[in-house]
């Protein structure tokens, strides 16, 4: 049986500012809707489900984010995930300059949980504390040309 990843589904405090975030570094917004109802009670688990949803793809179309900010019931807040918890971790994006993503990333007051690591001059790569607190990694590949 073929399987295919259809999406990572993030819940977020603020939607739009995570869709700033991540969309100046690069990726696209497909799709923005809000859902209710009883198929997303039944699909998502919760009674009376109601939440402000938005897909977002990489340029080449391989990967996608669902954000989602709950209108109903109210979301629960947790604290920030760390590298070494159990569960979801990170979110990890390829870019051609780490430098310039850093940049971006700190303009939306998103910054380096350490620095910038350099994996045996194969990869700089970074671990940024994203929106809502999501860790975000970022990897550039030093062997592309």
């Amino acid at each position: 049986m073929p399987i295919a990843l259809e999406n990572v589904g993030i819940a977020v405090r603020d939607i739009d500012a995570t869709i700033a975030f991540f969309t100046e570094l690069g990726l696209e917004v497909v799709g923005r809707d809000t859902v209710s109802g009883d198929w997303a009670d039944t699909a998502v688990g919760l009674d009376g489900n109601h939440a402000r949803i938005a897909m977002l793809q990489t340029p080449d179309g391989h990967g996608r984010l669902e954000l989602f900010e709950y209108i109903h019931p109210d979301a629960i807040e947790t604290e920030p995930t760390l590298p070494n918890e159990i569960g979801m971790h990170r979110v990890a994006f390829s870019v051609d300059d780490i430098d310039a993503s850093l940049e971006i990333a700190a303009r939306h007051g998103c910054h380096p949980l350490r620095g910038v690591a350099n994996y045996q001059d194969i990869y700089r790569l970074a671990y940024v504390r994203g929106p809502s607190g999501i860790i975000v990694m970022l990897a550039q590949d030093l062997t592309r040309g």
